[in-house]
């Protein structure tokens, strides 16, 4: 069964590896390393968790980050001024906002990511990255799908004429993952809390990726024989980490499946690092 598993902390690491040898070489050659803020609104004990982990592995790659770190009182305003001076700062190449943002700062998330400078925009979350993949520009995309389609790449798995169901439909996942599957000639169908009937749709599927944050939602009745299975979503049960798919009961079926975790999670952190260095090296003009 172990030739099944999609091991993304291997090729996390690898492409971790490979970046701290490009970054050697450009902090060399400008004397200028690049520099990763991340921003955390709150005491949101999951949300540190996820920042510490981005700022550990930034340095582990040689990439300089900051945590600029707010009371959760915070108004809107001083949350925008806090946005900007990071835009303005020239020693800050990519800038991230950690969400979930605290209740009062929720219903306004769209405006404080439109904040963020596109070319320091690391999450790929701005209006102007999201509107590149119209183009099928992924430079500076949402990470979570850039590692997915890297996994996929990375184990030989065509996509092409590949009927790929995708049960998520969030800007940080599922919108970005339309057309870069799109891209490589996928035919590409999305579920969401109102679509009908399905697990019809599940049933069908060549490639499921789900990221719906129930665990143990996918079981094997719910996937075709031979399935590939990428499971993006993660819970917490009473201490223990969980996906979105029951992996014991469907190993069994499928014919490839991400674990939970070392699936995808170390790939989004991998191209977090990979889209700072993109924005370092155009915004230092030697792209």
């Amino acid at each position: 069964m172990e030739n099944k598993i999609l091991n993304g902390r291997n090729l996390a690491d690898k492409l971790n590896l490979e970046l701290k040898e490009e970054i050697n070489k450009f902090v060399k050659k400008t004397g200028i390393k690049p520099k990763l803020a991340a921003i955390l609104v709150g005491e949101d004990p999951a949300s540190e968790v996820y920042v510490n982990i981005k700022r550990k592995k930034c340095a582990e790659a040689g990439i300089e980050s900051i945590l600029v770190k707010l009371d959760k009182e915070i108004s809107n305003e001083e949350l925008l001024n806090e946005i900007d001076k990071l835009n303005k700062d020239k020693t800050v190449h990519g800038i991230i906002l950690q969400l979930p943002l605290p209740n009062k700062l929720r219903e306004s998330t769209n405006e404080f990511i439109e904040k963020i400078f596109p070319l320091k925009d690391v999450d790929g979350s701005s209006p102007i990255n999201k509107g590149m993949l119209f183009d099928y520009n992924e430079e500076l995309a949402a990470c979570t799908p850039k590692g997915i389609i890297a996994l996929l790449e990375y184990y030989n798995i065509d996509l092409k004429g590949k009927d790929v169901v995708i049960i998520n439909r969030s800007n940080l996942v599922g919108k970005p993952l339309i057309f870069m599957l799109l891209k490589r000639n996928a035919t590409v169908t999305v579920c969401h809390t109102s679509t009908k009937n399905i697990e019809e749709h599940m049933r069908r599927a060549d490639i499921l990726i789900v990221a719906v944050g129930i665990p143990n939602f996918i079981t094997q009745e719910k996937i075709k024989k031979g399935a590939i299975i990428i499971d993006v979503g993660q819970s917490r049960v009473e201490g223990k980490l969980f996906g979105d798919v029951d992996f014991d009961d469907v190993l069994e079926r499928c014919a490839a499946i991400t674990p939970t975790p070392g699936g995808v999670g170390p790939l989004t952190v991998a191209f977090l690092l990979q889209n700072t260095f993109i924005a370092y090296k155009k915004q230092i003009k030697i792209y």
